[in-house]
């Protein structure tokens, strides 16, 4: 078998073969092929696209390409939900305890924020001496005790997948469907959960921002994970707005434990019980969404879902009572308010810019390496749908230095006000096999 041949096939748009993809993968991650070859493949793949089988093998071999965690000794469908990134996205937060509280395993492998998106590592390590780095054999014994557990990233997981991000990132091809949709469900299916539930993003503080690509998207990393056999559903959800009111890592833990208590903004409470329902009928708890649902709120209700939070704090070494005393969370010592300079119903919060804004305050990082602040980051004080009034407060900084002027022009250039009171529609679709 020849790489120019593979190239040439896919330049005339003929379908791939599971062997040609596998041939490519493994030659790629082992060093035989060279870029030049393997950039030819993506701009192939990115201008003709890929069929659905091509890209059920193509994730198929990424996962091979390196470890599988194995999650057998866990007891109980093991459901596992990721999101495409958004700006004060806290979910990950509420869901894990909230879906644990149904004796549901979340057996989660989450990672760190890059950009203007905020990684759950990151904001789980405000909570002073949390830690992500478990063996294999803790990992499994704390799903099996608590019902949930969340490890950092391994190193050798689909190095395939690593291997051609980089690649992609540099030839333009990181913006093809099938590409995006294999690099994420292999990393999903090598972490090992039985079924999964994707939170697909859509809008300015969105990677996609139309929802037809949104929709495409979660059509192909649906049918990908049902066909190799892992139940997978997706929620299309909107980022034409933050999520909740809190952007930043201490702030959004605070926000996170305002949900589990049933105390938190509307649309981060409708979208953690949405997401969190599915993964209930996934993992067998309800027979349908609406009983799921009810099942939900009970426990957000009688306390056992911030009880189970406050167990998992503990039980990966982080300090439980900041579950109880939030307001002992790392707190920035300046906090300036931001005021509108015009007045009219919010119709558009540019989500990314207040993202930015916040990572220029030290709360998000450029480079792996940045050390990032816990304490800083943005409460905003209007939604979209709101009135503003000129030299109301619209937002809250909070910093670790007096100067925050940049942060400050970032949220007010993101606020749009117009004459026309408008209602964002949170959930776009729910897209089942």
């Amino acid at each position: 078998m020849r790489m120019v041949d593979i190239i040439a096939n896919k330049r005339d748009n003929k379908e791939l073969s599971k062997e040609e993809i596998q041939f490519f993968v493994n030659g790629y991650t082992n060093g035989e092929i060279p870029d030049y070859q393997a950039s030819a493949l993506l701009m192939a793949v990115f201008f003709n696209d890929m069929t659905p089988d091509e890209a059920a093998n193509l994730t198929m071999a990424m996962v091979n390409s390196g470890d599988q965690i194995d999650l057998s000794e866990i007891d109980g469908i093991k459901v596992d939900k990721h999101s495409t990134g958004g700006v004060g996205d806290t979910t990950t937060l509420v869901l894990a305890p909230l879906v644990a509280a149904l004796d549901v395993p979340v057996a989660k492998m989450s990672g760190r924020g890059l950009g203007h998106t905020g990684g759950t590592i990151d904001k789980l390590e405000a909570l002073k001496g949390f830690h992500v780095e478990l063996s294999q054999d803790d990992f499994t014994k704390l799903v099996n005790e608590n019902k949930v557990a969340v490890i950092g990233q391994s190193g050798n997981l689909t190095p395939a997948d690593k291997l051609l991000y980089a690649l992609r990132d540099v030839t333009g091809t990181v913006n093809s469907i099938p590409l995006i949709a294999s690099s994420i469900m292999s990393k999903k299916i090598a972490a090992g959960a039985d079924a999964i539930v994707l939170d697909v993003k859509v809008g300015d503080g969105a990677f996609m921002k139309t929802e037809e690509d949104a929709v495409k998207l979660a059509e192909t990393m649906v049918r990908i994970g049902n066909d190799v056999g892992r139940r997978t559903m997706a929620i299309i959800s909107s980022m034409e707005e933050p999520l909740g009111y809190a952007v930043g890592n201490a702030n959004e833990v605070k926000e996170a434990i305002d949900t589990l208590k049933g105390e938190g903004p509307e649309d981060l409470t409708e979208l953690s019980l949405t997401l969190a329902s599915q993964m209930a009928v996934a993992g067998g708890k309800a027979k349908d969404l609406e009983e799921a649902r009810e099942m939900l709120k009970a426990v957000i209700a009688d306390g056992s879902a911030l009880e189970k939070f406050k167990v998992f704090v503990n039980s990966q070494g982080g300090d439980g009572s900041l579950v109880e005393h939030p307001e002992n969370l790392p707190a920035a010592e300046f906090h300036t308010e931001v005021v509108s300079e015009e007045e009219g119903y919010v119709e558009v919060i540019d989500a990314e810019n207040i993202g930015v804004a916040a990572s220029v305050l030290g709360a998000g990082r450029q480079t792996k390496e940045d050390e990032i602040d816990l304490s800083v980051g943005i409460m905003l004080k209007k939604k979209v749908g709101e009135y503003v009034n000129k030299g109301d407060v619209i937002a809250e900084i909070a910093s670790s230095t007096k100067d925050v002027s940049d942060a400050a022009r970032k949220i007010v250039s993101s606020y749009h006000l117009g004459s026309e009171q408008k209602q964002t529609k949170l959930i776009k679709k729910i897209i089942t096999a």
